[in-house]
């Protein structure tokens, strides 16, 4: 067909519009910081095997059922120093930019709900892009058919968002005795310590990933990477813990993230910095917890088999509500910066989501309401807020908290968009 006047003027226009995009796109990746986190998923009450209670009790994100028999692991070795972190790519910058505020909030927002059925109000803030997130517990779960077709229904109300990147949905599926749903993995992590084989733990991992990603779940608040101090203590009443040998534990925890993040289900290694030298008595779910531990003890058997998970690529990383004294005697680690931006982000280099443990644990009531914990815990640098209590209006006092400090100037808007960032792109990597 032959051009006239009128297409080579539109010919030349285009022509202009292509060269102006080439050179915006060369100042932006100038302009870009280090590359983005890594695909993956954090907090919950105990639990049995899956269908479990409504909700389970137990320590910073998943937790402990009632104590099992446990025999003692092996004894302690001295850790082998742990692999330094390699770089993670960082989040693409403006991803959340053309939101509003109530979606900019929502972006680091976890939802739980009551009973089998998504409510009304929790699909209209997913419609509205006003959520990041869903957490399952055994009361949502009547078998993996009912389970399905709650998912669907979630991600269809995500489908009509205007927000694009995937829900994270997600369970504490860690194996054992803490399962959610039924299967996979059947062996608790006590019990795949105790093969001295990294392949058994990679081989939950994959069995992990496959159970969930079969229901529509992408994110697994797992595995637990505490470190046992002594048999019977809390960790070890439901057999959550690899091992008291921190080598143990890294190679172990190393394999099982990235198997499952393999299979397309993102990992969450917990409870930083530690939660293995917590006694049986000591549950955050059921009040304050603080563990003595000397800081040379926290780096070199608690947080040694973190470094790993982090050049493993990790997705995410569940923060303790116990308080180390020897980090911050004065805030819960999930409350504290020097914690989560200090220890966590500036020495071991973790570029990835952070997650809290439930935001209604009995830990935290000397730290104010839902909405205070929630403004105190993103300013800690905390991305994602677990707001697990089985309550929308839970999730929903967090959200008017962070727009009210937004709003104020209490919280950095700039700093709560980072963090908003790196959480919309690990929703974008995932199914």
């Amino acid at each position: 067909m032959r051009s006239s006047p009128g297409m080579n003027r539109s010919v030349g226009r285009l022509r202009l519009q292509v060269l102006g995009v080439l050179l915006i796109g060369g100042v932006v990746a100038a302009c870009s910081s280090s590359p983005a986190p890594t695909v993956a998923p954090s907090r919950s009450p105990a639990a049995t095997s899956a269908p479990a209670s409504p909700r389970p009790t137990g320590p910073e994100s998943p937790t402990a059922g009632s104590p099992a028999p446990a025999t003692p692991p092996s004894s302690a070795a001295k850790p082998t120093p742990s692999p330094s972190p390699s770089p993670t790519p960082t989040p693409t910058l403006g991803r959340t930019a053309t939101l509003t505020q109530q979606q900019l909030v929502g972006q680091r927002i976890v939802y739980s709900y009551p009973g089998l059925t998504p409510p009304a109000a929790l699909l209209q803030h997913i419609r509205a892009g006003e959520a990041a997130g869903v957490i399952f517990f055994g009361q949502n779960i009547s078998s993996p058919a009912q389970l399905g077709s709650a998912i669907a229904e979630l991600r269809q109300a995500q489908a009509d968002s205007p927000v694009h990147e995937p829900l994270l949905l997600m369970t504490d599926q860690e194996g054992g005795q803490v399962r959610r749903l039924p299967g996979a993995p059947a062996l608790s992590a006590k019990q795949i310590g105790q093969t001295g084989d990294p392949s058994a733990a990679a081989s939950a991992g994959s069995a992990a990933a496959q159970n969930l990603a079969g229901v529509g779940m992408n994110v697994n608040l797992a595995p637990v990477l505490d470190v046992l101090h002594g048999a019977g203590d809390f960790i070890d009443q439901t057999q959550r813990s690899f091992s008291d040998n921190p080598s143990v534990v890294t190679a172990m925890g190393r394999a099982f993230i990235t198997a499952q993040q393999h299979g397309g289900v993102a990992a969450t290694a917990k409870h930083f910095p530690g939660l293995g030298a917590a006694a049986a008595n000591q549950n955050t779910d059921l009040g304050p917890v603080t563990l003595n531990e000397r800081l040379t003890t926290l780096r070199n058997v608690d947080e040694a088999p973190y470094p790993a998970a982090i050049s493993a690529g990790v997705k995410l990383i569940m923060v303790s509500w116990a308080t180390y004294p020897a980090l911050d005697p004065a805030h819960p680690a999930g409350l504290s910066a020097p914690v989560v931006q200090q220890e966590l982000r500036g020495r071991l280099g973790f570029t990835g989501v952070t997650i809290t443990d439930a935001l209604e644990a009995k830990a935290l009531d000397a730290f104010g309401t839902t909405g205070q914990r929630a403004v105190a815990a993103a300013g800690s640098g905390m991305d994602l807020l677990l707001c697990s209590a089985q309550d929308v209006g839970q999730g929903e006092s967090a959200a008017g908290a962070l727009a009210s400090a937004l709003n104020s100037g209490q919280l950095d808007l700039s700093a709560f968009r980072a963090a908003a960032d790196r959480v919309t792109t690990l929703r974008a990597g995932l199914h």
